[in-house]
């Protein structure tokens, strides 16, 4: 790929089968670039990745085969689907061939005005078409958990990202757990057996129409070139997941010289394992990780569930949520737990830093304007007892007012060692340090806890907003080591009857 502009390139999707070209401003998002070519069953709702109307099925790799995924238009990039294979709602079904998912929908009256419908398709598809779906499963219906599962497997929380305004949702639950499995001769399940497109070198410029400025999208071939690039062009956007640019698109107008994609660069999106540290690639999404983990790191895992959407998950990656800086962000709490450190790469190499170091302000960091965060390390062995707590007005899809992450460890009744990290209650994410200290070396016990427990309520700088008040966020962080206490007992319980029985 050329580090020059090319003005001739042009971004070819896979839409419905169908290959399409685009060619316009690098600011475009995939739910402009679609209505425009005609398929408006793609809605704009928020803007921002919150309500789902403009949900569509992106190919993504998995292991040998591809699943089909659902992400938001709105927020990613045009550009960014250059060489990859989507499908909208109108590539489901027709009116005279209803894809099931529609199918039931219709039977159930899971549609009114009809608006959020085509995103709720594409969102049920995804989970109509995942893998791992079976019948009878061990989490059931009702259980009010992450996974809030259907007696078909039919996972609720896939729906988690999508918003319905006048249908009411006990019509689309009902079309979502009266769907059966797709049959052996679905195109769309014969496609999931091959692998997704490869990443494509992608290098498009244009002038952005209302200003005249122009600018630049690429996507590198591989990381040493992306380091190349950021080595000459520091003032480069990185972009991987475009849940938190794709806002700042769409809502404040923002516009960049020079895009740079980094979401499908391999050596981002590993997963290894040692003796010493599990690396995590900053590029694997959440949804990924969940995925990949499969419950090995608990805390991550009780993180997983609450953040934000299913839809945002699936694009949403750990090393952008780190990257943004901000204070109010789900992961750095529970890698603060866990001790992180953040592997830091640019042309002259790689450095360790200990997330508990990264943050210096507000949105502001240790990282240089040459360096990218290419992998997170997590120290081994984990810490026995964690909690990931996340106190916000709504049980999902919400942005938390306050977030703690713990990771204790406690040998014959004494704490050993004890990390606490803390999110929305400073102007960066922070450890508890006073806190930690005053748990180590101290009994396991309620009168420890609650000595604790008051110095908690202390920690950070909690500001007054339209979240919350200072004072709640103070009282959050008291209480909560209170019910992290409560927590590890009623574990300990339940194992000890799984035990017995």
């Amino acid at each position: 790929m050329s580090a020059e502009a090319t003005q001739e390139t042009k971004c070819q999707v896979t839409v419905n089968g169908k290959v399409r070209e685009f060619d316009g401003p690098p600011h475009t998002n995939a739910l402009d670039f679609l209505r425009g070519q005609q398929l408006i069953g793609c809605k704009e709702g928020c803007a921002e990745g919150e309500c789902g109307a403009c949900s569509i099925l992106v190919a993504r790799s998995d292991g040998e085969g591809s699943r089909w995924t659902a992400a938001n238009a709105c927020l990613l990039p045009a550009a960014a689907l250059d060489g990859q294979e989507i499908i909208t709602s109108e590539g489901l079904g027709s009116v005279a061939a209803l894809h099931p998912v529609q199918e039931e929908m219709a039977n159930r009256g899971g549609s009114q005005c009809g608006y959020c419908t085509p995103g709720f398709v594409c969102s049920m598809a995804a989970e109509y078409y995942r893998p791992e779906r079976t019948a009878n499963p061990a989490v059931s219906a009702g259980d009010g958990g992450e996974h809030e599962c259907g007696p078909n497997g039919f996972d609720l929380h896939a729906l988690s990202g999508n918003l319905c305004r006048c249908t009411g949702y006990r019509p689309i639950r009902d079309a979502a757990y009266a769907l059966g499995e797709p049959e052996p001769d679905d195109p769309l399940t014969a496609r999931t057996q091959h692998r997704a497109p490869a990443p494509v070198a992608t290098d498009i410029q244009r002038a952005d129409t209302p200003t005249g400025d122009l600018g630049r999208f690429r996507r590198p071939a591989d990381l040493d070139q992306a380091l190349q690039i950021l080595s000459t062009e520091p003032q480069t956007v990185l972009v991987s997941g475009a849940t938190d640019w794709g806002v700042e698109v769409n809502i404040k107008g923002a516009r960049a010289r020079s895009v740079l994609a980094i979401d499908r660069l391999p050596e981002l999106r590993q997963i290894h394992w040692n003796e010493q540290y599990l690396e995590l690639g900053a590029g694997c999404t959440l949804s990924e990780l969940e995925r990949k983990l499969a419950g090995q790191v608990p805390l991550l895992s009780q993180l997983f569930g609450q953040f934000a959407s299913r839809l945002i998950r699936n694009s949403a990656t750990i090393g952008g949520n780190l990257g943004t800086g901000s204070p109010i962000g789900d992961t750095p709490p529970a890698l603060l737990a866990l001790e992180a450190e953040l592997v830091l790469s640019s042309i002259r190499g790689n450095r360790m830093v200990a997330l508990s170091d990264y943050f210096t302000g507000y949105r502001q960091t240790v990282r240089e304007p040459r360096e990218m965060i290419t992998a997170i390390r997590i120290p081994l062995p984990l810490a026995p007892l964690t909690s990931f707590q996340k106190i916000s007005k709504r049980r999902f899809d919400d942005i938390s007012s306050v977030a703690i992450g713990y990771a204790l460890t406690v040998s014959d009744g004494m704490i050993t060692t004890a990390r606490i990290g803390l999110g929305g209650v400073a102007a960066t994410p922070l450890r508890a340090v006073a806190t930690e200290a005053l748990l180590e070396g101290q009994p396991w016990n309620l009168e420890t806890i609650r000595a604790a427990a008051r110095t908690m309520g202390t920690e950070g700088t909690p500001m007054d907003d339209h979240r919350a008040s200072a004072n709640y966020r103070k009282a959050m962080l008291a209480s909560s080591l209170e019910r992290f206490y409560a927590q590890q007992l009623e574990r300990s319980l339940e194992a000890g009857q799984e035990q017995n029985s």
